[in-house]
């Protein structure tokens, strides 16, 4: 059974590996390491000072092993990640570990973090995907819509009102 909890400090190492999963999403990626992903500034970002202040992550675990995270953070201008749209608007990124994906792990980690950032009267979050990856369907069937295409990557936002 998959348990959900929040990330804190101690899951840094874990969302890093999280990270690394995300950037090389494709099956036939060339799977970059930790320190090569959080080294890449575009990349890095995502996850350098965890935690901010702002930021906020969920943890998957099955029999007491860490399976997926999602957590968000605020950007704001220049320093911007790739589903920026606002500096009140958190993105989001996630991760699973390959054989847990399709077992409703992303889901259940999207849904987690989406009311975590609703009860601290977060109005949405957004996130970016590139139009080919598998995630996709499940970031729309949670709510996220496309509101940009730019340099073959899609920008989704979902809006945390009540659904």
């Amino acid at each position: 059974m998959i348990e959900v909890r929040h990330a804190g400090a101690a899951d840094l190492g874990f969302l890093a590996s999280m990270l690394v999963e995300a950037v090389a999403w494709r099956p036939d990626a060339v799977v970059p390491g930790v320190g090569d992903v959080l080294g890449t500034p575009e990349f890095g970002h995502y996850l350098i000072g965890w935690p901010r202040p702002d930021d906020r992550g969920v943890v998957a675990a099955e029999g007491g092993a860490s399976v997926g995270a999602a957590w968000f953070r605020v950007f704001s201008p220049p320093a911007t990640g790739f589903g920026f749209v606002d500096i009140d608007i958190p993105e989001v990124t996630i991760g699973v570990v390959k054989g847990y994906r399709g077992r409703g792990v992303g889901r259940t980690l999207l849904e987690a973090l989406m009311s975590a950032a609703r009860s601290e009267g977060r109005r949405a979050l957004s996130l970016s995907v590139e139009p080919d990856n598998f995630a996709r369907h499940l970031y729309e069937a949670v709510g996220f819509r496309v509101v940009d295409d730019t340099g073959g990557a899609l920008t989704m936002l979902a809006y945390l009102g009540a659904h």
